[in-house]
């Protein structure tokens, strides 16, 4: 099974995204997330360094500027989504990434705070 390092560089651009306000709370991950197709748009007109900054994780092993080096893909290329943050913890969890799951999970907790969603 692969192992992954948690992409800094993708932390940092989700908690701007949040802060920004550019977020979608309502989504069908299934259908929101990006496609072959719309990878391959996006780093046609984006490059490497935009693309793996939506990846909260980075494949051991794997090559840079390969599509296999970066995982867990946080949202559409404009906006994070929040089904996009529980499927990577879910997954994350699910297939034993303790170190990407929580950065996941963190990101969620930000994302929650900041739209006013709190416990009861």
């Amino acid at each position: 099974m692969a192992k992954y390092a948690v992409n800094k560089q993708a932390v940092e651009h989700a908690r701007r995204l949040i802060e920004g306000r550019q977020y979608v709370l309502d989504s069908d991950w299934g259908d929101a997330q990006p496609n072959a197709e719309a990878q391959n748009d996006y780093l046609d007109s984006h490059g490497w360094e935009d693309y793996a900054a939506w990846h909260l994780g980075l494949t051991d092993g794997a090559n840079d500027e390969t599509k296999a080096r970066y995982a867990f893909v946080l949202g559409d290329f404009r906006r994070i989504h929040r089904t996009a943050l529980i499927a990577s913890v879910y997954r994350a969890s699910e297939w034993r990434h303790k170190d990407v799951e929580l950065a996941a999970h963190d990101l969620l907790q930000l994302l929650d705070e900041k739209t006013g969603l709190k416990p009861s």
